[in-house]
């Protein structure tokens, strides 16, 4: 059984979702930057809730049914929106938990792993980059067509720049077709060739995302978080992290391909796990490996 709660961390209202026995292990899901906690497919979820975990997920700021900021009026940085995930824990009176993050959710878990350590019992990081090594500023030099730095991280791949090239030209209009649309083609250069698309799932899945969104005009206040405080992440700090760390990269990685090589370099005993035909989404054909993954890393501790 699930069941949906709000929880308060200063002026921010947070939705949360929990599942499982509360007795069970805590696993807290991590999603990635202007995503909504639903975005962890419920399949999944289920498959770790019935194995034996207690299952927590939640919508960031500015996503979902969490609180949409007035960022002018009250501007915040990516260290409030790290903040948050431990305010979730401490709203459900949960000491310490294992960390499973997707994408920028995955620097935010590595973020606690290193400065938190007493938080973290493990950490799964799925699709995501090293921290500190300014992954949204190489995204940026990727898009507008500006050849890598030195000892850049790998640019993603030429459908992911093309695609997002060609809405900061022509962005779509803001009515809810025309961002759905969007959302899906956005989905499938994501989703990535391998793995069949399923459009008509995706669409469901779009629909629920923008009308369960107080308001999604201001999920974009997550890239202005990122420009109020640049180099915000701290730089050379993985080495300090002592929890027991996988680290997931789908074959067909289009954002942060090759990134997981680097995190698991850089994190002492890190594993490395690399899934078959999985993009930088979470579809049903990997659910199974994926739960599975989790579920090994997280049995004995």
């Amino acid at each position: 059984m699930a069941a949906e709660r709000m929880i308060v961390n200063g002026d921010v209202e947070l939705w949360t979702e929990e599942f499982g026995d509360p007795a069970h292990p805590p696993v807290l899901l991590v999603m990635g930057s202007m995503s909504q906690g639903v975005l962890w497919p419920d399949a999944f979820v289920g498959r770790l809730a019935a194995a034996g975990r207690r299952v927590i997920r939640y919508d960031h700021r500015d996503t979902g049914r969490s609180s949409a900021i007035d960022f002018e009026a009250a501007p915040y940085g990516w260290i409030d929106i790290k903040n948050d995930a431990l305010a979730v824990l401490d709203a459900y009176g949960i000491d310490k938990a294992h960390f499973v993050g997707h994408s920028a959710g995955g620097l935010i878990s590595q973020w606690i792993a290193a400065e938190r350590p007493e938080r973290v019992l493990s950490l799964t990081v799925i699709g995501s980059s090293p921290l500190g090594r300014e992954e949204g500023a190489n995204l940026v030099r990727a898009l507008m067509g500006e050849e890598p730095l030195p000892g850049a991280l790998p640019y993603p791949t030429p459908a992911f720049i093309e695609h997002f090239s060609k809405a900061m030209v022509d962005p779509p209009g803001p009515d809810r077709r025309a961002q759905i649309d969007f959302a899906i083609e956005t989905a499938r250069v994501l989703h990535g060739p391998a793995i069949p698309f399923d459009e008509d799932e995706q669409r469901r899945l779009e629909e629920k995302v923008f009308d369960r969104d107080r308001d999604p005009a201001t999920v974009g206040n997550h890239r202005l978080a990122a420009m109020a405080a640049p180099g915000f992440e701290p730089v050379g700090v993985l080495d300090r992290i002592t929890a027991p760390t996988l680290v997931i990269e789908g074959t067909e990685e289009p954002v942060k391909p090759g990134h997981g090589a680097l995190i698991a370099e850089a994190i002492p005993g890190a594993e490395l796990l690399m899934i078959e035909g999985m993009g930088h989404t979470l579809p049903a054909q990997v659910h199974a490996e994926l739960a599975d993954a989790v579920l090994a890393h997280t049995r004995t501790r």
